[in-house]
């Protein structure tokens, strides 16, 4: 399947911390995930480029979800999941302007190591499925200019028995607030629908291949997220998987 409309445009342009350091769970990391296949599809049809701006609604959201966008919010974050079981991705932001969204930047991105879920669980490494709020944000490095309020703690780095890679992960780090208390550092260990149903669902800067249920993307990305992200703009974040999406 293609993700249709201004997504392909989005994808042509272009885990988490008792310390909670992982994505979804306190003990992933350990070992590497698989190398994914980056093989294209050597399709050589050229489409006319969909618009991006003055869209009536986020492109390829169905009704449920779309639904499920606050009134108020004038960013959206969509998390384009490739596939129910793909640890592969692509972000866009989308502001609001008047009554319509324009497409304002997209990247390359990874989610959960076995795709996507909308019934996540603790340690299933899946990302959920749904509409989130997004509040606080922090890391490891020092504020880069951030409009949430920014916890920089060295308690989310991530431990040193994870791959190399893995390392830089949680330098920068916005809460997606899914079972979280709102307005507390990204790591905050509260989880108010019990720890069952996982937690600690960050967006964060990759490592080049699936997370425990977090959305990683480029440290440009994480940036670029942190300092336009306005709290008075109510963002959300929109994620699934293309067929949950649509729904």
């Amino acid at each position: 399947m293609r993700i249709a409309g201004a997504v392909r445009a989005a994808v042509a342009v272009a885990a988490c911390g008792v310390l909670l350091t992982s994505c979804g769970s306190s003990d992933d990391g350990a070992k590497v995930a698989a190398k994914e296949d980056d093989a294209g599809t050597g399709q050589a049809k050229r489409a006319k480029a969909p618009a991006t701006e003055d869209l009536k609604r986020i492109p390829d959201v169905g009704d449920r979800l779309q639904d499920k966008i606050p009134a108020n919010a004038q960013q959206v974050v969509a998390v384009y999941g490739q596939g129910e079981d793909s640890a592969k991705s692509t972000v866009v932001l989308y502001t609001k302007s008047g009554g319509t969204w324009d497409m304002t930047r997209s990247w390359p991105a990874h989610n959960g190591k076995k795709g996507w879920t909308t019934d996540h669980r603790e340690n299933d490494k899946r990302s959920p499925v749904g509409v989130f709020t997004l509040t606080d944000a922090g890391g490891v490095l020092a504020d880069p200019g951030a409009k949430f309020p920014y916890t920089r703690s060295a308690s989310m780095q991530a431990p040193h028995y994870w791959p190399k890679t893995h390392w830089h992960d949680f330098d920068y780090v916005i809460a997606i607030d899914y079972n979280r208390a709102k307005g507390t550092p990204p790591n905050d260990p509260n989880r108010p629908q019990g720890q069952a149903k996982g937690g600690s669902i960050w967006l964060h800067m990759d490592h080049g291949s699936g997370t425990s249920g977090c959305v990683s993307l480029s440290k440009p990305g994480m940036e670029y997220l942190l300092k336009n992200l306005d709290p008075r703009r109510h963002p959300v974040v929109v994620m699934g998987d293309k067929a949950n999406l649509k729904a």
